[in-house]
């Protein structure tokens, strides 16, 4: 017998019991279409949050003093940023390159005193894809490039130093030689982040007038942020940038500026694998029984079979081909659920914000979004449908196996 008819004895087969292998090819498609949505809806979620991180301050790839990792200081920056940034640009996978200056100081008002962080940033170099608060100003505007007394607060540091629109404020901060400078800016914006540290301890400045109070040069900073399409081409780039730049600067991806963020994401990637391989082995387990329990009830059918001139093997490819029609009729079932709402959550979502209420989440400073849409990465897809055919077609190898050890005479007088 050719081996093509096998293929076709095996689709037939399936039609014997319809009940049993309806519910078989459903449970393979709802297995399928949680681990795709579970997948996706991390996917997303992550690649949002990382995005975010890298647009509230040091970008997906950071240049900085080999040394600022370990000892952040505004004594130490990097020089001849106007070369770097051109540098940098050359690489293909890059797509803004902006430099900025970020640190701690201390902002008063006649009647309070607050430490912060600030980011000092050309307005007319940077938008919202490339620095996230400027889409925050909640009251107020942004300052321009040439003013330079600009300041803009988070909301409850403005709130705690009883700051408004058009108030004065001081800050002073240490210089690139450790001496205190201080700076006079007047209150232009106020953010809201969302993120309630952010809101509670970020000062934004131009950096140009932030050189002059720092004693910086033209071309000297202490950060230059790195922006990609895809964030997970950062580890690449960055090691590209380390072997061109050499001493000049450190070249630090997002994971390693902010280590919090990293592992919580690999801490919520790795339970989210775990959840997949869980519902594989659920649907692995349901493809099994329904396989066994089919070869079970066809003993006699087999005894025949082989009587008449089926070898085991041919028995045992029969069996395994059965399992291959379920897992692929499974798996376009699977798609044809999936697609829909997939496509739904993709554009739309789900709002978040009515489950939370007013609660804000954030790690390492990077509020979670309030609505959630999901996205999957083809490579996870391709990889939940590879695992998801190979754990309905293993599911059957021990029923083929025991099929191709039916003993004909056996067999035929027991049915």
């Amino acid at each position: 017998m050719k081996r093509t008819s096998l293929w076709v004895m095996a689709r037939r087969n399936l039609g014997r019991n319809r009940r049993r292998t309806l519910l078989t090819l459903a449970s393979i498609a709802f297995g399928v279409f949680l681990a795709i949505m579970s997948m996706a809806s991390q996917d997303r979620n992550w690649q949002d949050m990382i995005d975010l991180g890298a647009r509230m301050g040091s970008g997906h790839v950071t240049l900085q003093h080999p040394e600022y990792l370990d000892t952040p200081s505004l004594s130490r920056t990097v020089t001849g940023t106007a070369d770097l940034k051109t540098t940098v640009a050359r690489d293909p996978v890059v797509t803004r390159v902006v430099e900025r200056i970020s640190g701690q100081l201390m902002v008063s008002t006649a009647r309070e005193s607050y430490g912060a962080s600030f980011i000092a940033f050309d307005p007319d170099a940077e938008d919202q894809e490339s620095l996230s608060f400027l889409e925050a100003v909640a009251e107020g505007e942004m300052f321009s490039a040439d003013n330079r007394t600009g300041m803009v607060l988070g909301a409850q540091l403005a709130r705690n130093l009883g700051a408004e629109l058009g108030d004065k404020v001081v800050y002073t901060a240490t210089d690139r030689e450790g001496g205190i400078v201080s700076g006079l800016g007047r209150v232009t914006g106020i953010l809201r982040t969302g993120a309630p540290s952010m809101d509670a301890g970020m000062v934004l400045l131009p950096i140009a007038a932030t050189r002059d109070v720092l004693g910086y040069a033209a071309d000297e900073a202490n950060q230059i942020a790195v922006f990609v399409g895809d964030h997970r081409k950062s580890e690449a780039l960055a090691a590209r940038l380390a072997s061109d730049l050499g001493d000049a600067a450190a070249a630090v991806p997002w994971y390693e500026a902010r280590p919090e963020l990293a592992a919580f994401i690999a801490v919520k990637v790795g339970g989210g694998v775990i959840m997949i391989v869980i519902i594989a082995l659920m649907v692995a387990a349901g493809i099994f029984n329904t396989v066994f329990v089919s070869v079970m009830e066809r003993l006699r059918e087999f005894g025949i079979m082989m009587a008449v001139g089926f070898s085991p093997a041919k028995l045992f490819r029969l069996v395994i081909y059965e399992s291959v029609w379920l897992a692929l009729i499974g798996l376009a079932l699977a798609g044809v659920l999936t697609i829909g709402p997939y496509l739904y959550l993709n554009e739309v979502g789900i709002d978040m914000g009515a489950l939370l209420g007013d609660t804000s989440t954030e790690i390492s400073g990077v509020a979670m979004a309030s609505q959630l849409k999901f996205g999957i990465y083809p490579e996870n897809t391709a990889r939940i449908v590879v695992l998801a055919f190979f754990a309905v077609v293993l599911a059957g190898i021990y029923p083929a196996w025991r099929a191709g050890r039916v003993r004909p005479v056996e067999s035929i007088r027991l049915g």
